[in-house]
C-alpha cells in the first residue's frame, strides 16, 4: 500500500505550526525581556517616564483598589465560611484556618488579581498601542527601542505593580477576616492565629508565595504586550486572543509549577 498524498503535506503543516509557535514564544520572551531591562534601567527614568509610570500606577491600582478588594473581601468571606461551617460538622475544627490560609491567601487570591488586572488592564493592548502617536509603523523583527522606553515598558511596570499591590492587600484582608469569622472580635485568639498562620507560611512556602506572585504580575504586564507587538508587526486584525489564550496558559503552568513543588 502507498502512503496518502496528503501524509507529507499534513506533516508539512503539523511542522509549520510548531515551528510557528515556537517563534512567537521566543518572540515574547525577546520581548519581555527587552521591555523589563528597558523598565529596570536608571538611565530610563527621567521626569517623564516616571510621570507616565505614576500615571498607569493611578489608572491600573489606585482607580480599582477599592472596589476590588470589597469584592474579593465579599466572596472571601463567603468561602470562609463554607469552610469553617464545614470542618466544624466534620469536627476538623482545628484545621479550618489552615484550609482557609492555603486556599484562599496562597492559591486563589494570587489567581484572582492577575486575571482581574489582565481583563482590565493587559488586554488593553491592541495594534495601535504598539505604534504610538508620531510613531513609524512597527517592522517585523525589530523594535522601537525608544518608543518601548518611553511608552510601553511604564505601563508594563504598572501592570506588575497592580497585580502585586492586589495580592497583598487582598490577602491581608482575607487575613483578617478569617480571624473575625474564627474568633471574632476577642483579642484572645492572637496566639493561635499567629501561630497557625505562621505554621503555614514558613520560609519555603513564603518564599514560594513571592515567587509565583512575582512571576504572575510579570506575566501579565509582558505577555498581552508581545501578542500586541507581534500581530502588529504581521499585520494582524484580531490582538486579544491570542494573548489571552497565552496568558491564560503561563498563568496555569505557573500555578501547575507551584502546586506541584509544595504538595508533591
Amino acid at each position: 500500500m502507498h502512503a496518502s498524498p496528503a501524509l507529507p503535506e499534513r506533516r508539512s503543516t503539523l511542522l509549520h505550526a510548531l515551528l510557528r509557535h515556537a517563534r512567537s514564544w521566543r518572540h515574547m520572551l525577546h520581548v519581555g525581556a527587552v521591555v523589563l531591562v528597558l523598565a529596570l534601567s536608571p538611565s530610563s527614568y527621567t521626569p517623564e517616564f516616571r510621570r507616565r509610570t505614576a500615571q498607569h500606577i493611578y489608572t491600573s491600582t489606585w482607580q480599582v483598589m477599592s472596589w476590588f478588594t470589597a469584592l474579593a473581601a465579599l466572596l472571601s468571606l463567603v468561602v470562609i465560611r463554607i469552610v469553617v461551617v464545614t470542618a466544624l460538622s466534620y469536627g476538623l475544627s482545628q484545621y479550618a484556618l489552615q484550609m482557609v490560609v492555603r486556599v484562599l491567601v496562597l492559591e486563589l487570591i494570587p489567581v484572582c488579581a492577575a486575571l482581574f488586572v489582565a481583563l482590565r488592564a493587559g488586554m488593553a493592548f491592541n495594534a495601535g498601542v504598539a505604534d504610538g502617536p508620531g510613531q513609524p509603523p512597527a517592522v517585523r523583527g525589530t523594535f522601537d527601542l525608544v518608543h518601548l522606553q518611553t511608552h510601553l515598558a511604564p505601563r508594563v511596570l504598572a501592570d506588575a505593580f497592580a497585580v502585586l499591590a492586589l495580592a497583598t492587600l487582598s490577602s491581608v484582608v482575607v487575613l483578617v477576616l478569617a480571624y473575625l469569622t474564627v474568633y471574632g472580635f476577642s483579642p484572645w485568639g492572637l496566639a493561635g492565629f499567629t501561630r497557625t498562620v505562621g505554621q503555614v507560611f514558613d520560609l519555603p512556602v513564603s518564599l514560594g508565595f513571592v515567587l509565583k506572585t512575582l512571576f504572575f504580575s510579570l506575566a501579565v504586564a509582558v505577555v498581552p504586550l508581545a501578542a500586541s507587538l507581534e500581530a502588529t508587526q504581521k499585520r494582524a486584525t484580531d490582538t486579544i486572543q491570542p494573548g489571552a489564550v497565552r496568558l491564560l496558559l503561563v498563568l496555569f503552568l505557573l500555578e501547575a509549577i507551584s502546586l506541584a513543588v509544595k504538595y508533591i
